[in-house]
């Protein structure tokens, strides 16, 4: 119970040195708190969390902590209870010195989430600062001559508390001579001064002893106290006297600091103290105390500052011997700087000519410049020249005056500008040397001809392309500046005169943007080229030339075209497929063409519809058409086919070839007389129908079968056993594609399709023994004059495979599907 009792007591005590005055949460979010200095370390100060707002418990799952405006956190806070505490003595002197109020700041952090609140903690300060005088026995000299009413400035005691427990008053212990005045300073602390009050009689009394106390208002009050002690002085009646009235001495001005420049002596006739003397600078300028320092006991005087003779080049110096008793007398020194060459040439630039053409001549005048040494009597002669290599040269005009000229030629487009450093040297000694920078711009001339990025240009535009589109850009570079630099272009006409070219292209003149003004065609113009010119904006304008080659892309415009079958609508075309024919069969072939190039003419083919779709297949690349199966008799005469043809571009563009195809059980008349009932009602001779198309198409394209058809119409009349061959050959002087003669990925015909049929002349009917496959007749390189069927055997031209048949007459037929 006692341990108790004594700690709710000391509880007491500590709450008692608390000042919760000032306890606040301002508008600016900022929590006040008061202490009182000198608190122990773990004194309670306040309960964040409850002055927060917050539960018990938030500060700790907030992770809550304390952070200083300084280096150092005067406090500690309990993040479990929200308390605040002391971390260690508060010692309000050492934190805050002579501020009053003292308030020591810091925030309070709450990371999660992250909250900040400013508080501060003012430390209130408790007497526990005695006035300290520094001087704990001051000495005063005063003379016995001393007028009454004479004031004795004193020493301040210190006190380093503030406020009321700051120091307030002095107090003087009784005496017969003296009495006290308390003062007041704007700035620092109240001082006392004594007044004399009854004449000093250092006979009667050679000393005077006096207790002085300073006390603060604290409470209990503290105070200090010092022991004054007054020395009564001997009247002086002797005046020091100086051996010279004017002491002379010269120096020079590069003397070093604590140099001798004179030293002055005084006597006094007094005795005792009264005979020793004090030497000082009384009563001088600034200057000269900033420079000179005198020994106020030998009386020499030497060098505090540096010496400037073209600043300064004597000094008056007033000396002041002081005796003991307080008698002065007065003397001058007179110093004589003596000069030495310590300062370089100076270079004054009075006129420059900048910029300057690159064009000019040699010895322009660039600029104008003079040079000055202050040291003229010890610095000697003053050379100037050039630091570095520059097309420009130093000229003497007059006495100390000179020019800067051109002595070689400037291009600007080499070096755009000068900084020329001007090197002024006297001869000493020592020698001594300076540097001006003057600064040269060159400025620019229409001297170079604009130059293109790339000796030609190749540009592509894709065809079908939007009228005024960009395709690319030409650049020209040119060295000059301004005006020179700015570069136009320009179409040229071509040499051959033709200006349809401008009705292609034209061109931006301040970018060099290129545009097609209308829509180009691939299958009408492959490329094009014309000729660009560049000038410059000079007085004199200089231009160059540059190719421009466009190249016109392909695009996919053009829709496949059926050559075969052909599908103009007026005679049908059929086929013929005896019912024999085997798995594999090839039929026939379609054959289309592309106007387009490239991917964009790769052709492939397809079996859109088909009477029936499991008999004919169709190849993708070549468009053959081959049976799938064996012919049955349940399949239908007439079969009726419809072929897509696509090209590979993008998008992708097609047509449609129909066909007929006759299933028929031998080749013989009455099957070519077969007619298309849904297209032809008209009964027409299939026969001669065939014939007559045939003759028609051969006799068109190719001269060579109308010799063949007339050679064939003599051997008949001879009634030999004849052959008439019917063949269509393309040459490359036809301006047919390429493509239709050449196999591979392009989907065309890899070749002709040709068919052998022979039948037996003479007969009413006309009977077919066969339908065959064979090679066409082109030339070969060999020149053999044989063609090899696919078994690999020649078929001679008179047909002898006819006659071993034994019919009277043969005639082959060849048809060439291209």
């Amino acid at each position: 119970m006692a341990a108790t009792r004594r700690k709710l007591l000391q509880s007491r005590q500590v709450g008692s040195l608390l000042l919760f005055l000032c306890f606040s949460v301002g508008g600016a979010a900022t929590i006040r708190y008061s202490v009182a200095e000198e608190m122990e370390s773990g004194s309670f100060v306040a309960n964040v969390a409850k002055d927060l707002g917050l539960e018990v418990g938030k500060l700790a799952t907030r992770g809550a902590r304390l952070v200083s405006e300084g280096n150092k956190l005067h406090f500690r806070l309990h993040r479990k209870t929200g308390d605040l505490f002391v971390k260690e003595k508060l010692d309000r002197e050492s934190l805050c010195g002579k501020a009053d109020p003292c308030v020591l700041h810091f925030e309070i952090v709450l990371v999660d989430p992250l909250q900040s609140f400013r508080a501060e903690v003012r430390v209130f300060d408790i007497n526990d600062n005695a006035p300290v005088f520094l001087n704990k026995e001051p000495l005063l000299k005063i003379p016995e001559s001393t007028p009454l009413g004479s004031r004795f400035p004193l020493q301040s005691a210190q006190d380093l508390d503030v406020g009321l427990n700051g120091l307030q008053n002095y107090t003087l212990s009784a005496n017969e001579y003296f009495h006290l005045h308390t003062r007041f300073r704007s700035h620092g602390p109240k001082y006392a001064e004594l007044v004399l009050d009854k004449p000093l009689d250092r006979e009667v009394q050679p000393e005077v002893n006096l207790t002085i106390t300073a006390v603060d208002g604290g409470s209990p009050p503290k105070s200090g106290i010092a022991h004054i002690r007054v020395e009564v002085l001997d009247v002086n009646d002797h005046v020091p006297q100086f051996s010279r009235l004017v002491y002379r001495a010269q120096v020079p001005e590069n003397s070093a600091s604590g140099s001798l420049v004179a030293t002055v002596t005084a006597t006094d006739l007094d005795a005792g103290s009264n005979k020793a003397i004090t030497y000082s600078l009384a009563q001088n300028p600034e200057v000269i105390l900033q420079t000179f320092e005198i020994d106020p006991e030998t009386g020499e005087i030497r060098l505090r500052g540096t010496l400037d003779f073209e600043a300064t080049e004597t000094y008056d110096i007033d000396i002041q011997a002081t005796d003991g008793g307080g008698l002065s007398a007065h003397s001058k020194v007179l110093v004589e700087v003596v000069d030495v060459n310590d300062n370089p040439p100076e270079v004054t630039v009075s006129s420059v000519s900048s910029p300057l053409p690159e064009d000019s001549p040699l010895q322009t005048v660039v600029a104008l410049f003079s040079i000055r040494d202050r040291d003229i009597r010890v610095g000697g002669k003053i050379t100037c020249f050039l630091k570095e290599d520059l097309p420009f040269a130093v000229r003497p005009t007059f006495r100390n005056s000179y020019s800067l000229v051109t002595d070689r030629g400037l291009d600007r487009e080499a070096v755009s500008g000068y900084n020329v450093t001007l090197v002024a040297m006297d001869t000493g000694p020592p020698s001594l040397s300076s540097e001006t920078v003057i600064e040269v711009l060159v400025s620019d001339i229409n001297d170079n001809p604009p130059v293109f990025q790339e000796d030609s240009y190749i540009l592509t535009v894709r065809e079908n392309n939007s009228p005024a589109v960009f395709i690319g850009k030409v650049h020209a570079e040119d060295l000059d500046l301004g005006e020179n630099a700015q570069v136009t272009y320009s179409l040229l006409p071509p040499q051959s005169g033709d200006l349809s070219v401008f009705a292609y292209i034209s061109i931006n003149s301040d970018n060099g943007k290129l545009y097609a003004l209308r829509t180009m065609d691939y299958e009408a113009i492959q490329d094009f080229q014309f000729v660009v010119k560049a000038t410059d904006g000079g007085f004199v304008s200089l231009s160059s030339q540059v190719t421009v080659r466009v190249v016109v892309l392909d695009d996919n415009d053009n829709r496949p075209m059926i050559l075969y079958p052909l599908q103009n609508g007026t005679l049908p075309c059929n086929d013929l497929v005896p019912r024999s024919a085997e798995a594999g069969y090839l039929v026939t072939k379609v054959v289309a063409v592309d106007g387009d190039s490239g991917q964009n003419s790769w052709l492939s083919y397809h079996l859109l519809k088909a009477t029936d779709a499991g008999l004919f297949s169709v190849q993708q690349q070549n468009g053959e058409i081959h049976t799938l199966r064996p012919i049955s008799e349940r399949d239908p005469r007439m079969q009726k086919l419809t072929i897509l043809v696509q090209d590979h571009g993008q998008p992708v563009l097609s047509t449609t070839a129909s066909l007929n195809i006759l299933l028929v059980d031998g080749f013989s008349e009455p099957y070519l007389q077969f007619r298309d009932p849904f297209k032809h009602p008209t009964r027409v001779n299939p026969s001669t129908k065939y014939l007559v198309i045939s003759l028609a198409v051969l006799s068109f394209l190719f001269l060579l079968s109308v010799t063949v058809i007339f050679i064939l119409h003599v051997c008949q009349k001879i009634k030999y056993r004849e052959k008439f061959t019917v063949q269509e050959h393309f040459y490359d002087d036809c301006n047919f594609p390429n493509n239709l003669v050449q196999g591979g990925a392009s989907g065309s015909i890899s070749q002709p399709c040709p068919y052998d049929m022979c039948s037996a002349t003479g007969t009413g009917t006309s009977e077919f023994r066969f339908l065959k496959r064979f090679m066409p007749n082109f030339p070969f390189p060999h020149g053999t004059g044989e063609v090899k069927t696919e078994a690999g055997s020649s078929l001679p031209p008179d047909c002898d495979r006819n006659r071993a048949r034994g019919s009277e007459g043969h005639a082959r037929i060849s048809d060439d599907y291209m």
